[in-house]
This record gives C-alpha cells, structure tokens and sequence, in this order.
C-alpha cells in the first residue's frame, strides 16, 4: 500500500471550502470508487485552521498512475486553482510490524 499526505494550504479558510466542495460535489467519492483507493479522507489540523490534510492510500503506484490519468485529476486541479491553494507532500510505503501491536488499544 502506498499513502500519501497531502497538505492543502490556503488563506482565508480557502483549504476547508476546497475540501467541503470535494465532498459535496461528488469528486471525493468518485475517487473513492477508483480501482484500487483504499482511503481519501480530509482532516484540519487543531493548530493551523488554513490547512486540510489528504490522506490518500492506493493499492500500488499503478492505482496511483491511473487515478492521475483519470477525469477527476481535471475537476480537482481546477478546484485548487479557484481557492488558490498550495501544497506540501509526504510519500510513504507501509510495513506491517507487528511488534506494533502491543501498543495499540483495540
């Protein structure tokens, strides 16, 4: 699995309106139905209310490749052009350690 970060920055609470817009006008969920995505969820940090944070995980880069070739890409790139965000962008490739459960409540 492979899952990225990404950090949506805007001013003027730009970064939550473009993710509320993602998810109201079906993007999000469209996305979420992709071959091969295993999760797309936003969060906002308690300490910095002008960013949103993506978490985005696919089954392999070849998901990651088609989803970048999809339509969505287009209706996504136009969003972020109209509330003018920047973004910052974190990569990671997991590993099942499962000494970690002993510090895990469940």
């Amino acid at each position: 699995m492979i899952t990225v970060n990404l950090y949506y920055k805007g001013i003027n609470g730009n970064a939550r309106k473009f993710a509320e817009e993602m998810e109201s006008s079906g993007i999000a969920d469209a996305i979420r139905a992709e071959k091969g995505n295993l999760r797309y969820e936003y969060f906002q940090p308690m300490c910095d209310p002008e960013t949103v944070l993506l978490i985005d995980s696919w089954t392999d880069q070849a998901a990651i490749d088609e989803h970048h070739a999809s339509p969505m890409m287009k209706e996504l790139a136009a969003l972020r052009e109209k509330y003018d965000l920047h973004m910052n962008v974190e990569r990671y490739v997991s590993d099942v350690y499962e000494e970690d459960d002993k510090f895990l409540r469940k």
